[in-house]
């Protein structure tokens, strides 16, 4: 035990270290390419432009920062075990039961993340420039769709754990709730990242949440995965907090957000997910509501979605809103993972 939370922290350590080294460099890229942010237009939504004029021509697709490190050195550390073993195995965290699907799905969903990031950048597509909503949902649900086939017929599952209770048998309804979720963790970290820091942080609790699971489950490789992702979150957010020198994109909020619903399916914690992403659902919910409201009555309840513009809205600084958000992010975290003990303690005493 001792020595997987070394092995943790190590990691974590690491890609830290390498992100926050690779970042500068990547700014500059961006920089020089002009691949910047382009603000939705004030006729499209007014309030929103209000609020974030001016952020126009800020650097985007940071997320690469994240998945780069994590990739990087996931297939580093491979290949350094297999030339030469020793603490190269002690750190190698590629396993084909437990990480080749999260890598993947981080992989699948960083590219076609990007796809949509330089799209918005060179100003092709509606609004602006980049994918609408209904395609990017197209997207993340053929992604899913594959992967609840992939769990299904090819991993044999078709169990849901129900806290306090037990495995479910849910037979093939395990694809449907599989692509429900998957496509939520995606739309839901994708409306999030709209203040500087917020997504970031947000996605930063979820993942400390989904890596102790792991951790707690035996699932050591993909806790290393895990506190591999957190370490470059954390350097990811050294620079992307207010204010923030690049944001994200949909190459990081898109793996991210994907990688999440696909760790939460591998460590069967599908129901405790709406706790450690307290706020995506939340997020997303407020964009439903909207468009349900504007579409049914005709009227808006909030003044600008995702919510986090409608604090903004109300006079509440960027910062105010994500620390706030922050620490109830925090709470619901705690409060899932003190559940899930709970749930797990009461099946080992009985």
């Amino acid at each position: 035990m001792l020595s997987q939370t070394i092995r943790l922290l190590i990691l974590a350590g690491t890609a830290f270290t390498v992100a926050l080294i690779l970042t500068p460099v990547f700014i500059k890229i961006l920089d020089r390419f002009h691949l910047h942010k382009q603000i939705r237009s004030q006729e499209s939504a007014p309030v929103f432009y209000s609020l974030h004029k001016h952020k126009e021509n800020t650097p985007t697709m940071g997320g690469v920062i994240i998945w780069v490190t994590v990739l990087g050195l996931a297939f580093l550390i491979w290949i350094l075990s297999d030339i030469f073993g020793g603490v190269f195995d002690y750190l190698n965290f590629v396993d084909r039961a437990q990480t080749y699907l999260p890598i993947a799905a981080m992989l699948i969903a960083a590219l076609l993340g990007l796809s949509d990031d330089i799209l918005g950048a060179l100003r092709i597509g509606p609004n602006g420039g980049g994918l609408r909503i209904s395609q990017k949902l197209i997207m993340y649900t053929v992604l899913a769709a594959i992967g609840g086939f992939w769990f299904f017929y090819r991993l044999n599952w078709d169990v849901l754990y129900i806290p306090f209770w037990g495995n479910l048998t849910i037979g093939w309804w395990y694809i449907p709730i599989f692509i429900f979720v998957i496509v939520a963790s995606a739309f839901s970290a994708n409306e999030t990242d709209g203040l500087d820091g917020l997504a970031g942080g947000v996605m930063l609790f979820a993942f400390v949440s989904l890596t102790a699971v792991a951790f707690i489950l035996g699932r050591y490789d993909l806790a290393a995965f895990g506190a591999t992702v957190i370490g470059a979150l954390l350097a990811f957010l050294w620079f992307n907090i207010y204010p923030a020198r690049f944001f994200m994109g949909d190459t990081g909020s898109m793996a991210l957000g994907i990688t999440m619903g696909v760790i939460a399916m591998l460590t069967n914690t599908t129901l405790f997910l709406p706790l450690f992403g307290f706020i995506l659902v939340g997020e997303s919910i407020s964009v439903i509501v909207q468009l349900l409201s504007k579409k049914i009555f005709k009227r808006k309840i909030f003044l600008s979605t995702p919510i986090h513009h409608h604090f903004e809205a109300l006079g509440w600084h960027e910062t105010k809103v994500t620390m706030r958000f922050w620490i109830i992010s925090v709470i619901s975290c705690i409060l899932g993972l003190v559940l899930f003990m709970m749930s797990k303690f009461m099946f080992l005493i009985k």
